[in-house]
C-alpha cells in the first residue's frame, strides 16, 4: 500500500498525518523545512483552545467543530492546560464586556473577588469579568514538536522534497503557499510579542477587551508570556510594525503595570491563510485533496478538519466544508 503523501508540515499537515497514522495508514510528509520554526504561521500562534470565546466574532461552525480540539490535543500531545479563559475590560470599556457576553456562551460572570481568586496578581484591578472554565490552551511550539515526535515513533517519514514515485493521492496542506492552486485564498497578517515578566503570574489566557485594540495574553510558564491581537488584511510577512508593538505593549501595561518593565524576548509576524468567509475548506481535485483556510483558528479547527479529511480518504464521502470535487 502506498502511503498518503502530505505537502506541508504546519499544524494542518501534522494534524492530518496524525489522524491518518493513528488509523493505521502509512503516511509521508514533505516540507522544505526539516523542523518547526518561524518559517510557518503555526509557529506564531497563540495556542488558545477557546471555542466559546471565538464564537463572539466567528461563525457557528468554529465553536461546534472546535469543541473537540481540547481532547484531541491532549490525547496526541499531552501539552494542554485546562485552566479556562478569563475575559476582562477596563472600567471605560464595560460595554465591550456586556457585548462579548451576549455574543458567546459557556461563561459565568465574575466580580472583583472572583477575578482575584482566579488570578491574584490582578486583584483590585478589574471589577467585572467573564470566566470560560471549559476552555484551555497549549504551547504551539511544544505541541508541534510532540506531533512530529509521535509521527516519527509511528514510522512516518519526513522529506524535504517529494520522493519518487508519486503517490496515487496526496494531501496539500501548504497554507498560504497553496495560492498557486487555490486562487481565492488570502493572507491575514497577525503579529505577536513574547515577553519575560517575572513580576506577573497568570495561570490562564486573559483577553482584555477594547473597542479598537483587543489583547490576548497567554502564559507560557517561567514568567514568559505571548501577546497577540492584530488582524490585518495583508499577506505581508516578517517583522512587526512599530504601531503594533506600541499598541500591544500599551494594552499589556493596562492589564498590569509590571509589564512596563518586561523584557521583549521575541517579535514575529506572519500571514494566516483564509478563504472569503474565514472558514476552512477541503477541496478534491483529481489526485490532490486540498486542506486549507484555517484563518486564526489553526489549533482550534485543525483536528476537526483532519478528521474530515481522513474520513473522506477512507470512505469517499463528502464531508462538511468540502466545497469542490472534480476528477
Amino acid at each position: 500500500m502506498k502511503p498518503f503523501r502530505i505537502l506541508g508540515a504546519g499544524v494542518m499537515g501534522l494534524a492530518i498525518a496524525t489522524e491518518l497514522a493513528t488509523r493505521g495508514h502509512p503516511v509521508e510528509l514533505v516540507d522544505p523545512e526539516p523542523t518547526p520554526g518561524p518559517h510557518g504561521c503555526s509557529w506564531w500562534a497563540g495556542g488558545m483552545l477557546a471555542p466559546y470565546c471565538e464564537r463572539e466574532s466567528a461563525e457557528e461552525p468554529v465553536e461546534r467543530l472546535g469543541l473537540g480540539a481540547i481532547d484531541w490535543w491532549d490525547r496526541h500531545t499531552g501539552t494542554v492546560r485546562r485552566n479556562g479563559t478569563l475575559v476582562l475590560a477596563l472600567a471605560r470599556d464595560q460595554g465591550e464586556l456586556a457585548r462579548f457576553a451576549r455574543r458567546s456562551r459557556g461563561h459565568r460572570p465574575l466580580d472583583a473577588a472572583g477575578i482575584a481568586a482566579l488570578e491574584p496578581d490582578l486583584a483590585g484591578r478589574f471589577s467585572a469579568g467573564l470566566f470560560f472554565e471549559d476552555e484551555a490552551h497549549l504551547s504551539p511550539r511544544a505541541a508541534l514538536s510532540a506531533l512530529r515526535d509521535g509521527l516519527r515513533t509511528r514510522g512516518v517519514a519526513f522529506h524535504r522534497a517529494p520522493p519518487s514515485p508519486a503517490p496515487a493521492l496526496q494531501i496539500d496542506a501548504r497554507g498560504l503557499a497553496a495560492r498557486d492552486a487555490l486562487t481565492d485564498l488570502r493572507g491575514v497578517r497577525g503579529e505577536m510579542l513574547v515577553l519575560r515578566c517575572p513580576d506577573v503570574t497568570l495561570s490562564r489566557p486573559v483577553r482584555l477587551l477594547h473597542p479598537r485594540i483587543p489583547l490576548y495574553i497567554v502564559p507560557r510558564g517561567d514568567g514568559i508570556f505571548m501577546l497577540g491581537a492584530t488582524m490585518i488584511e495583508s499577506d505581508r510577512r516578517g517583522i512587526v510594525t512599530a504601531r503594533s508593538v506600541l499598541e500591544l505593549l500599551s494594552a499589556a501595561y493596562a492589564l498590569h503595570p509590571a509589564f512596563g518593565e518586561a523584557e521583549v524576548l521575541e517579535t514575529g509576524a506572519d500571514a494566516r491563510p483564509a478563504f472569503p468567509d474565514n472558514l476552512p475548506r477541503l477541496r478534491r481535485r483529481g489526485a490532490t485533496l486540498y486542506a486549507n483556510g484555517l484563518y486564526r483558528h489553526g489549533f482550534l479547527l485543525a483536528p476537526a478538519v483532519a478528521a474530515m479529511a481522513a474520513d473522506h480518504l477512507e470512505t469517499g464521502i463528502t464531508p462538511a466544508f468540502m466545497d469542490e470535487v472534480s476528477a
